[in-house]
């Protein structure tokens, strides 16, 4: 990933008609990098997932189980979750239900 500066200096030399090689030797970056850049990566930018978050089919699921029975334990609702398919960890289905706001609060 490059700085702000670094990414203004990759499309200046670029403007100058530095090479890609050039400019990976100049900033001491990797080639595929700075490709990136000029093909229109921003910098402090993350690209957006393309994979759909596995927990999102099970999270309304999740959701009515413990709306219906709070004091669920997380670890037969995560056997339930086994049961239909999920294929997660139980720590990543503890973090999503924290993360997502349901986990009821003890």
């Amino acid at each position: 990933m490059l700085t702000r500066e670094d990414e203004i200096d990759v499309h200046a030399l670029r403007r100058q008609g530095w090479t890609i090689c050039a400019i990976t030797r100049h900033l001491g970056r990797d080639r595929k990098t700075i490709r990136a850049y000029l093909s229109g990566r921003q910098a402090g930018l993350r690209a957006p997932r393309s994979v759909l978050d596995p927990f999102e089919v099970f999270a309304p699921y999740c959701a009515q189980r413990l709306d219906d029975d709070p004091h669920l334990w997380a670890r037969t609702l995560f056997d339930e979750l086994i049961d239909l398919g999920y294929g997660g960890s139980y720590p990543t289905m503890t973090r999503q239900l924290r993360v997502r706001g349901a986990a009821p609060v003890v």
